[in-house]
């Protein structure tokens, strides 16, 4: 994508490239899933697919191309979907855009005990120092990581925060995709 900014490595880019993609949709979207594929390797064995993704041959060497999966089920908790997935070979990682609230760490002494996750989360959602934030986060194989951040707020590709740990259940989660 244009506007997406250089990033040192190729998942980075590929993480920022699917912000820039889900962000351009707008907020309140579904949880979006994207396998990750070697663009080289597509371009070599399926030309017709890579012409029409539009990635000609100035393309990176290292480059990963994200590629928009069906739509993710409905009423299922995302952790038991993402327990059903298997990924062919040639998907060497895989990446999820999700919308979530948010609250700062000086919010978590404020949670009452014992409530179920209906009324957690309708307790954060009424919460008045909530962050709505969409997060990205994408693993290859081998359990590299990123993730990419950005709060609803501060909706500009200038203030999206990356890094690989920012949100480790999730990429954990991602990771045991490519687990036998």
């Amino acid at each position: 994508m244009s506007n997406t900014p250089m990033a040192a490595n190729p998942l980075t880019r590929a993480v920022l490239e699917i912000d820039e993609y889900v962000s351009g949709l707008g907020w309140d979207q579904p949880a979006r899933l994207f396998a990750l594929v070697d663009t080289a390797r597509l371009r070599a064995e399926q030309p017709s697919l890579a012409d029409r993704l539009g990635l000609g041959a100035e393309q990176e060497s290292a480059a990963l191309t994200p590629i928009e999966q069906d739509e993710l089920p409905t009423g299922k908790p995302l952790d038991e979907f993402l327990g059903t997935i298997a990924w062919p070979d040639a998907v060497v990682g895989c990446a999820l855009s999700v919308e979530r609230l948010m609250l700062p760490p000086s919010a978590e002494a404020q949670v009452p005990e014992d409530l179920d996750e209906a009324a957690l989360t309708k307790w954060v959602a009424g919460h008045p120092e909530r962050q709505e934030v969409r997060m990205t986060v994408a693993v290859l194989r081998d359990g590299t990581r990123e993730s990419a951040l950005r709060l609803r707020e501060k909706d500009s590709s200038t203030e999206v925060l990356t890094g690989s740990d920012l949100v480790p259940g999730l990429a954990e989660a991602l990771k045991a995709t490519f687990e036998e």
